[in-house]
């Protein structure tokens, strides 16, 4: 049945109404700016090595309902890949460009054919397939299929395209996993009611990254019979059923899926509360007035490009981390216990490793409502597991990367006046992590020698060193600001451990041993990926690791001789060209060994400020966005990770960027869009202006903030949050001495 035109109108004027009400909650200003979804593109990053993905999700929700076009191999780490002729299905949880593939729940086809060889997958249109923030739509061989989601529903309409027979595939067996793994093991335990013709119920425990159980609920608008369940593979304990509907007196077939990590009940409980009715107008409605109230805590002027690139960024940031509570604040813990939150938040999907360096200071900026909310979940997660969150996914550590780097977040938080958590307990919490071994984190061997030797940590001891001792700068910060001195200064000592590792004759980071020596021979372009490929180094070479000293670039430069020496030494980095044969997956975007695609090397741009040669920074932000910040599927040089990605471009559209993200300052750097107005709690307002900015315009000429002209290359946080004007004024020619 179609909507009458006058009742969508009304639909989305009730959604508009909504607009102020989400405010009202945050206690953010509003800005008046129209649709700004229309500027959001979904299928940037979902080619090549970006990993994003089409479907449709509210902000920070549990549900992301979208295509399905491949599995088993990492090219399907979000199980989409834009390049693909042909969709398998339509799935309702997927991860936003990591490097590691899961989710992938609850996998349903709809078809008018059957398959004889019982494998169902369509060619579709592409020129049909549409997306925008909490929908999508996508027309396949036999039907129309649109979807649309709330934080814990997803809504699937699928239009047949004759009447007679109807078929939809549920498939509660499948689910997105890397090469080599095996879909039929993927299930542990499953059960399924079918509780009438309309209506069934389940829930799985699965494997995968991590282990998780979820419950579902399934509303059909019309009744369904069972046409054929599959035969199982080996080691299946999940069905795979055919349901056939009669499509004669119409030829459209809705239903409604709800979610919960705890049980039926919370996931039946959203189906009420976030999707009473039938209509999909109201759901997709809905979504983009919720989206609309987030990205409008950033006005952009620009051309079309500047806008989609920055509110598509914007988009993909505000995807996680993901709310997995129930509507009443149930969830599911990292032990598998059930526990409530007062706030009725409790957050996952914690790509830390990636997010800590931008992300989430940008929520500091533009979602501060949230970011208490984030905490107080590390805090949990470390009362229940002893340690704070390295990788969680839907509330269970996966012990992926390398570090702590939960400590930074709370840390950096804490110091920029977030008190919506206990700060001693959130110390407590921090210097256990920091003293208590755990898996990566051998802190008996990294107080014996300073550093991790490579002879008794080996894999990675390089990069966990670095890595190690930002984390302890971060729990000093801390320390000191709580006026604890003994553990200002014992951690203090630890920060300055990435010095033991600084090779005098290279200038570069390199592994050494329990004795003291150098690694030999030393091949500063050797890549190692994690621990599974073995080296000193973590997605990365010494190249890409000796800059991992975010909280003392002064003392780096310092190390090296000096501020000529630390130039020439960038200038190397952004030049010098690696052996075909020094490949790995994660490691792209390269300029020169500069690897825009990977987390390590994203303040590094930023440091020619500390070298006396900012005029270099803006030239080599400007070759980051006309290179790696494309509107178009490959347009990202590497993956998303969970909006680290995003994080680097919005902070840099601006001009300025956290490149120390506890250090309370930003970098000044060349913004790349002509202005942006950022919405601030108590109605504050804080714009930045990019004067005479043009393709040949690329250098900063002058900095002025609220009338007074900036002499430092640093802008505080505190400077922004109360509200004000940066103007920065743009030139053809590099300017040596405008900082």
């Amino acid at each position: 049945m179609i909507t009458p035109v006058k009742n969508i109108r009304s639909i989305l004027l009730k959604a508009s109404l909504l607009l102020p009400v989400l405010t009202a909650t945050t206690g953010l200003h509003s800005q008046t700016a129209g649709d700004l979804t229309m500027h959001v593109d979904p299928f940037i990053g979902t080619a090549g090595t970006g990993h994003t993905f089409p479907g449709a999700c509210a902000p920070f929700g549990l549900i992301q309902a979208g295509p399905e076009t491949g599995n088993l191999s990492w090219r399907y780490c979000s199980g989409y890949n834009a390049d693909d002729d042909s969709i398998t299905g339509f799935t309702q949880t997927r991860l936003n460009g990591t490097g590691v593939p899961d989710l992938g729940d609850i996998r349903l086809f709809p078809f008018q054919q059957l398959a004889a060889d019982g494998k169902y997958i369509s060619s579709y249109r592409k020129q049909s397939q549409k997306a925008s923030p909490g929908f999508y739509t996508v027309e396949i061989d036999d039907v129309k299929v649109q979807l649309a989601a709330t934080e814990h529903t997803a809504f699937h309409q699928y239009q047949f395209k004759k009447g007679g027979k109807g078929y939809v595939l549920l498939d509660l067996q499948s689910g997105l996993m890397g090469g080599g793994q095996k879909i039929e093991y993927r299930v542990k335990d499953a059960s399924i009611r079918f509780v009438d013709d309309k209506t069934i119920t389940g829930y799985n425990e699965v494997k995968g990254w991590v282990g998780r159980k979820f419950f579902y609920v399934i509303q059909f608008d019309r009744p369904y019979r069972i046409k054929e369940t599959l035969q199982a593979k080996e080691g299946e304990k999940a069905k795979r059923i055919i349901l056939e509907f009669d499509l004669s007196s119409t030829n459209t077939i809705k239903l409604k899926l709800g979610l919960s990590v705890v049980d039926n009940d919370g996931a039946l409980a959203s189906l009420k509360a976030e999707s009473p009715g039938w209509d999909i107008n109201v759901v997709r409605a809905s979504a983009k007035a919720k989206w609309n109230q987030l990205l409008s805590r950033a006005i952009v002027s620009g051309d079309r490009v500047q806008k989609t690139n920055f509110y598509t960024s914007l988009y993909h940031l505000f995807i996680q981390p993901n709310n997995i509570a129930d509507l009443d604040g149930r969830y599911r813990g990292a032990n598998d216990s059930i526990a409530t939150a007062a706030s009725k938040a409790y957050y996952s999907t914690f790509s830390l490793w990636d997010t800590y360096r931008a992300a989430n200071p940008l929520y500091t900026l533009l979602a501060p409502d949230r970011v208490d909310g984030m905490i107080e979940t590390m805090l949990i997660h470390q009362e229940v597991a002893g340690i704070l969150p390295i990788w969680t996914l839907w509330g269970k550590e996966n012990y992926c990367m390398i570090g702590n780097h939960a400590i930074p977040v709370i840390v950096d938080a804490y110091l920029k006046g977030f008190r919506g958590f206990d700060a001693e307990k959130a110390f407590g919490a921090i210097k256990k992590s920091s003293l208590k071994s755990h898996l990566k984190s051998d802190w008996e061997t990294y107080n014996k020698y300073g550093y991790y030797p490579f002879d008794s940590v080996k894999t990675e001891s390089v990069s966990r060193t670095l890595e190690s001792a930002f984390d302890d700068h971060c729990v000093a910060q801390m320390a000191r600001a709580l006026n604890r001195q003994d553990d200002y200064n014992y951690f203090s000592r630890r920060a300055g451990f990435y010095r033991n590792l600084l090779d005098p004759e290279t200038h570069m980071m390199r592994g050494k041993d329990s004795k003291g020596n150098w690694r030999t021979p030393f091949n500063l372009f050797s890549l190692s990926h994690s621990a599974s490929h073995g080296g000193d180094y973590t997605e990365g070479n010494a190249w890409q690791y000796t800059w991992q000293v975010q909280h003392d670039a002064p003392g780096l430069i310092d190390l090296m001789g000096g501020k000529k020496v630390f130039a020439g030494k960038l200038d190397t980095l952004f030049t010098i060209k690696s052996p075909d044969s020094a490949k790995v997956l994660d490691v792209t975007g390269l300029i020169g060994q500069y690897a825009h695609g990977n987390e390590p090397s994203h303040h590094v741009i930023y440091w020619y400020n500390y070298a006396d040669q900012a005029y270099k920074t803006q030239e080599l932000v400007r070759t980051v966005f006309d290179q790696f910040y494309l509107p178009k599927p490959d347009g990202l040089c590497g993956n998303d990770d969970c909006g680290q990605m995003s994080a680097w471009y919005i902070f840099s559209a601006m001009g300025f960027y956290p490149a120390n993200p506890v250090g309370g300052e930003y970098i000044i750097g060349a913004p790349q869009i002509p202005q942006v107005t950022l919405s601030l709690p108590g109605g504050k307002t804080f714009s930045i202006e990019a004067k005479a900015l043009s393709a040949k315009n690329k250098y900063v000429a002058s900095v002025v903030l609220n009338g007074k002209r900036l002499n430092d290359f640093r802008i505080q946080h505190a400077d922004i949050v109360k509200g004000g004007k940066l103007v920065f004024t743009m030139t053809d020619k590099p300017v040596t001495n405008n900082l």
